[in-house]
């Protein structure tokens, strides 16, 4: 049972294309090349200049690059008024890709069906994405780009009104970064709508993730540049994430079952608060270890134990009438456990020894807590001991812990 439980972790619409002359608006046949004026200018432009992105839409056979710029703005006319297209790339992965440069505004502009990722910034300081959008148009397959959204080894980074749609991994992910926001986005129809892994210092609010495999993931995985920690997950709606998983196989949010509305894996200093978690039908929040993948690794610095994690304030709640995903063990096993009063928020029970509390928690500061939640159920699945004893009285688990700061860039 616990190696199939490792499943734990386990149409986008055209509408950019569309429109009539009174608006001004191209019409879909009206596919412009301008790939290499635009390349030319990521290129030549000045530190501190601007790049004008036209009206329209436009298709590109190559990847774009902007490498060692400093204060550039690229702005379009808006999402879904400046398109680009990258349905018949040739050459790179990456629809656009920013490397090593420092205060760089992205806004105003739509990437669609890149081959790889559709935005990656890499070793960036202050990278702020406004109104934009990145999106694999049709039917959510995997052969989609991983990452709409893809900051990674970041600093000071803002995602501010982005749309994210039919990524195979993460609509929108920011990774191994420091002092992050997302705010005022929506995800629909990717794995998992928003993820925030290793990053040290991350709010998350006034978004909403909707109808994904998984609504927000806030991850920690062995091998990468940094451990994460200090992230608050608040005020966003993570509602009907029940989506078919079609990651490819092998990727770790391929094993994120549907009907996930927020999951924390192996992470440190969480903060779940004043969110709606609602008609996600496999669980609410789940918060769970590494130990559960059983995947091996080779990284003296990861600690694979969630903990210092605070959920309060939160509602959640489904259909009474709904089911746990039963194509995944840990829905048949919801399912078997719990055939009335399903559990809201889960907690795999895994515990670090080195600091485990008598009570099956740990001990201060580091205590999994679970305050007021409205009603919602919780229960403590001891996973470590295949199921055998589980806790679904959450005293031992209803405490407070010191709140975190906010993120300020």
């Amino acid at each position: 049972m616990m190696k199939n439980l490792s499943l734990v972790f386990a149409f986008a619409v055209l509408i950019s294309a569309c429109g009539n002359k009174q608006e001004k608006k191209p019409v879909v046949s009206d596919w412009q090349d301008i790939e290499k004026d635009i390349q030319t200018q990521l290129i030549t432009v000045e530190d501190g200049g601007t790049i004008t992105l036209p009206e329209g839409n436009y298709k590109f056979k190559g990847s774009l690059s902007m490498d060692g710029k400093n204060n550039i703005t690229i702005k379009g006319a808006g999402i879904d008024k400046t398109v680009f297209s990258f349905a018949g790339q040739t050459e790179g992965a990456e629809g656009l890709k920013i490397n090593d440069c420092s205060d760089i505004t992205l806004e105003g502009f739509t990437i669609q069906d890149s081959k790889g990722d559709a935005i990656k910034t890499q070793k960036v300081k202050t990278i702020t994405f406004r109104n934009m959008k990145t999106e694999w148009t049709g039917e959510p397959k995997e052969e989609n780009g991983a990452y709409g959204f893809y900051p990674v080894d970041c600093d000071s980074v803002m995602l501010d009104g982005c749309v994210a749609i039919g990524a195979s991994d993460a609509g929108i992910y920011v990774g191994q970064s420091r002092d992050v926001i997302v705010k005022n986005c929506e995800a629909y129809h990717n794995v998992a709508g928003i993820e925030i892994e290793n990053c040290i210092r991350a709010d998350v609010y006034d978004n909403y993730s909707h109808e994904n495999t998984g609504g927000i993931l806030v991850f920690d995985m062995p091998g990468l540049t940094q451990n994460g920690s200090e992230v608050r997950v608040f005020n966003n709606r993570s509602v009907d994430n029940n989506f078919r998983n079609f990651a490819p196989e092998g990727n770790i949010v391929g094993e994120v079952p549907p009907g996930t509305g927020v999951m924390i894996l192996a992470t440190k200093n969480v903060e779940i608060f004043n969110n709606e978690i609602k008609d996600n039908n496999t669980m609410g929040v789940a918060v769970v270890s590494y130990k559960l993948v059983r995947k091996p690794y080779d990284d003296p610095n990861f600690n694979p134990y969630p903990k210092g994690v605070y959920i309060y304030e939160n509602k959640i709640s489904r259909g009474s009438l709904t089911t746990a995903n039963l194509d995944y063990d840990l829905g048949k096993l919801i399912m078997l456990k719990f055939p009335v009063g399903r559990p809201d928020i889960i907690w795999d029970g895994i515990l670090d020894p080195d600091i485990e509390a008598a009570n099956g928690n740990y001990v201060a500061p580091y205590q999994i807590c679970v305050g007021d939640n409205g009603g919602a159920k919780f229960a403590m699945i001891d996973a470590a001991n295949d199921f055998e004893n589980i806790v679904t009285d959450k005293t031992n688990y209803d405490c407070q812990r010191e709140k975190l700061s906010a993120v300020n860039l």
